[in-house]
């Protein structure tokens, strides 16, 4: 499907067709559809984006909770959307070695015990050695600039997966 069919979509159809390019949320999609139509990605984009700033706090920590732990439980489970299954792997943190595991799984429950949500990044463009940076970095920082950096994140997490489903 591409733009012009979602612009004429249903709105059940639209919704369902985006429902996870936020993880698991698919009340940004339903909250965006009676904006059409969109004249390109990054208005879609940008209406996304704005429909969860726009959430409240409740609903924002709701989307930031719904993203699973980078090579965690899920992962190993098989239980990732397909979107995370392949940027998780695009990443290389399928292959992580025992040690580079132990330590995203060490990074993790630091990570998450501190804030209360799971590290988030966009790993497109990533290696496992920049994503493990970047867990090390980020657990010194406060709460409040996490939950930022976590709603920047998801919000570029969307942009690749909007582009990969529509261009």
């Amino acid at each position: 499907m591409n733009l012009d069919e979602l612009n004429c979509a249903s709105t059940d159809a639209f919704a369902a067709r985006l429902a996870d390019i936020f993880e698991h949320s698919p009340w940004v999609a339903q909250r965006v559809a009676a904006h059409r139509p969109f004249a390109d990605i990054g208005a879609l984009h940008a209406a996304m984006c704005a429909a969860v700033a726009g959430a409240g706090a409740d609903l924002q920590m709701a989307l930031i909770r719904a993203h699973p732990q980078l090579a965690g439980k899920a992962a190993i489970r098989g239980e990732l959307t397909e979107s995370s299954q392949q940027e998780q792997r695009g990443a290389g943190l399928d292959q992580c070695s025992p040690e580079e595991f132990a330590e995203i799984t060490r990074l993790n429950a630091d990570y998450e015990a501190r804030f209360g949500f799971p590290f988030i990044i966009a790993v497109k463009g990533h290696t496992r050695d920049s994503i493990i940076a970047n867990m090390r970095a980020r657990i010194a920082h406060g709460r409040d600039a996490e939950i930022v950096e976590a709603l920047t994140q998801i919000e570029r997490i969307a942009r690749f997966r909007l582009d990969a489903l529509l261009s």
